[in-house]
């Protein structure tokens, strides 16, 4: 029990003294929107996703509006792994067909999004999960990419699937959930203009 009792206390020791060292700089920030990036591979460790979770919580109550954009990857391939579908990487980008889409949404916008969502509400933060379908956030393009074809030597169209860029963002809904001390947290997906759903790259979302 005193063993327990010792490293809390030099845990919330070493975090006052990082928030008195940070406390210049977020001050600079203060009202500042950050987008903050989550990747799929930090999320695997319970107590990576938990001080995720503090920090952004931390970031809101200091005065700084964050906005969480999150991946997924490694999960979406283990879900597709259970579900006998198969995955193909092109140019750093996964292939998207009709089924892996469906996938890609349930598992972006559904349970990664609400553990992320639940996770900060637990520190006590506020936050709101949302896609880039919620308010017409975001419209997107079909990606559109060339390679060499290595026999021929010439360039050849992609065929990516439903992987998609953003080629409008309606800010809205964010402004009206931050304006609410809220904080968003976005799963890339979004629809195009053909009324198709997209996989949008997280680091290309939060950009």
């Amino acid at each position: 029990m005193a063993d327990t009792y010792d490293q809390e206390t030099e845990n919330a020791i070493f975090r006052a003294r990082l928030i008195s060292a940070a406390l210049p700089y977020m001050l600079r920030y203060e009202d500042k929107v950050v987008v903050v990036k989550y990747g799929g591979h930090a999320m695997g460790d319970a107590e990576l996703s938990k001080a995720f979770a503090r920090d952004i919580t931390m970031l809101e109550t200091s005065g700084v509006k964050p906005v969480v954009v999150h991946g997924g990857g490694p999960q979406i391939g283990e879900m597709l792994k259970k579900l006998d579908i198969q995955s193909e990487f092109r140019g750093g980008l996964r292939v998207t067909d009709k089924r892996t889409i469906h996938v890609v949404e349930m598992v972006l916008a559904g349970s990664i999004n609400k553990e992320i969502v639940m996770a900060i509400n637990a520190e006590g933060g506020k936050a709101v999960g949302l896609s880039g379908k919620d308010g017409n956030m975001v419209v997107a393009e079909k990606v559109r990419r060339t390679e060499i074809d290595p026999d021929s030597n010439i360039e050849k169209v992609i065929d990516l699937g439903f992987v998609g860029e953003p080629k409008r963002v309606n800010r809205a809904v964010i402004d009206m959930l931050l304006g609410a001390e809220l904080i968003p947290v976005i799963a890339p997906v979004a629809p195009g203009a053909d009324g198709e759903t997209y996989n949008v790259n997280a680091d290309t979302f939060a950009g």
